[in-house]
């Protein structure tokens, strides 16, 4: 099973992953994509630890994200990605400029051959307002083709608001 789970800032969509990979039963390991960047970003970290069960394992990659789901990933295992806009920011701002289009293919090419369960979990950041600036454009632009590209390979996606799950496709847990 692969799920795509999508929302805004504090919607819910962590919360609700967790909840995912907890009910499948399986060895959960989570994949982190953040970096402590600054102080706002480590207590960030730092809450979503604490809300994770300590016997999860954790492995932490912002970039190589198609390496780390090929080595972790087993029949008995619930990968539980977060976030993939995290993990795109980090792409987009890379100093070697063909990493973003190398590592998205790898994603996209890696995900439908994975054993297991995965869980992805993401912001959908285009609905607002164009972003003045060209990098919030490519950024928000980015996002929606990756997702697209992912809900189609994904048998359930959800959008989160207000800690309410929807289903787009497949059916809630």
């Amino acid at each position: 099973m692969r799920s795509l789970i999508l929302g805004g800032a504090r919607s819910g969509k962590s919360a609700l992953a967790e909840r995912l990979a907890a009910q499948s039963g399986r060895e959960v390991v989570y994949i982190a994509t953040a970096e402590r960047r600054d102080g706002e970003m480590a207590a960030r970290i730092a809450h979503h630890r604490a809300r994770r069960p300590a016997h999860w394992g954790c492995v932490e990659e912002p970039l190589a994200l198609a390496d780390a789901l090929r080595a972790h990933a087993g029949v008995g295992r619930c990968l539980l990605v977060d976030c993939l806009t995290l993990w795109l920011s980090n792409l987009l701002g890379a100093d070697d400029a063909t990493v973003f289009e190398r590592e998205r293919e790898a994603l996209l090419t890696t995900l439908p051959q994975l054993p297991g369960e995965i869980v992805l979990v993401s912001n959908e950041v285009g609905l607002g307002i164009v972003p003045m600036g060209e990098l919030s454009r490519r950024f928000v632009d980015e996002t929606g083709r990756l997702h697209q590209a992912l809900a189609t390979q994904c048998e359930r996606v959800i959008f989160t608001a207000a800690g309410l799950p929807l289903a787009l496709k497949g059916t809630l847990p």
